[in-house]
């Protein structure tokens, strides 16, 4: 019998042409991220936050379309600071987003645990950036179960000895309307993670100048696609989310605009482990636009 192996396609050109020629409902997950404002100017032309909104939206039409109706699409992006005071243009695109006709979901925040510190006169350094979830409909698929986390130290000394307030759904003494029932958690190994996200950032990728750890696609994947399912990113950079897509056994189409980011995720496609013990190159396509 066959096995069934991961397509993975990069195609080199903008996503917002080579998006057009995509079926309507085709893929599971969205997850990328794109330039910021004002950065990168050197490789991405550093689009200005003024501009930033009015860039993104015919990109974001296509991506709307392409998204299946149960499927999730997650923005990972970061405001920038000017003349000391945070710029809007994030905010400003959640809100054209919704006009849009994206639901916005959930908003994650990716803790860089390893960040370095730094300060200036009226700040200090950022350690997090956002995970944005927009959906198409608010019945989408998601596997919570699939991230589950360990429990840790706290149960075994929380749970060890449960007064009469832990065995029934119990409100909160200062009044502030949330309940609870620690019983719940007894005997369990495994709970339910926040949606703050501790991973540390990708010290040694030399392919892309931003390039987030491997770790972060691969904890959205998980929540919200299953074996076999397709993933999208349309800034998909040096590979990162094509290659953990590959990995976990799911479908993938990245875009990338720069060719030099394309044959390097092209490269790294290529050294993917298959769980499958098949050739890394089979189901492999590459084009350009």
């Amino acid at each position: 019998m066959g096995v069934n192996l991961p397509s993975a396609e990069i195609c080199q050109g903008d996503c917002a042409q080579l998006l057009a020629g995509r079926a309507d409902d085709s893929f599971d997950l969205i997850f990328t991220s794109p330039p910021y404002a004002d950065r990168r100017a050197k490789t991405y032309g550093g689009i200005k936050p003024e501009k930033y909104v009015e860039w993104f939206l015919p990109r974001s039409e296509q991506m709307l379309r392409v998204l299946k109706p149960t499927g999730t699409f997650v923005l990972n992006i970061k405001e920038k600071v000017e003349k000391g005071e945070r710029h809007t243009y994030v905010l400003e695109l959640i809100l054209a987003l919704r006009k849009q006709g994206w639901l916005w979901t959930e908003e994650y925040i990716w803790h860089k645990r390893n960040c370095h510190p730094g300060k200036w006169p009226n700040r200090f350094r950022d350690a997090w950036e956002r995970c944005l979830q927009f959906n198409k409909s608010r019945h989408f698929k998601m596997n919570q179960e699939s991230v589950r986390v360990p429990m840790g130290d706290w149960a075994g000394k929380r749970l060890k000895t449960l007064g009469k307030n832990d065995t029934s759904r119990f409100n909160s003494q200062v009044g502030s309307g949330f309940g609870k029932n620690i019983a719940n958690w007894v005997g369990r190994d495994l709970a339910f993670p926040s949606n703050v996200l501790h991973l540390a950032t990708e010290c040694g990728n030399k392919n892309h100048s931003a390039a987030f750890p491997m770790a972060l696609p691969q904890w959205f994947i998980k929540l919200f696609t299953s074996e076999g399912d397709w993933v999208l990113d349309p800034f998909v950079g040096s590979g990162t989310t094509s290659i953990a897509a590959r990995e976990l056994g799911r479908n993938s189409l990245g875009i990338e605009i720069k060719e030099e980011y394309c044959d390097a995720a092209r490269r790294e496609l290529k050294r993917t482990k298959l769980k499958t013990g098949a050739k890394a190159d089979d189901g492999l396509l590459f084009a350009t636009a």
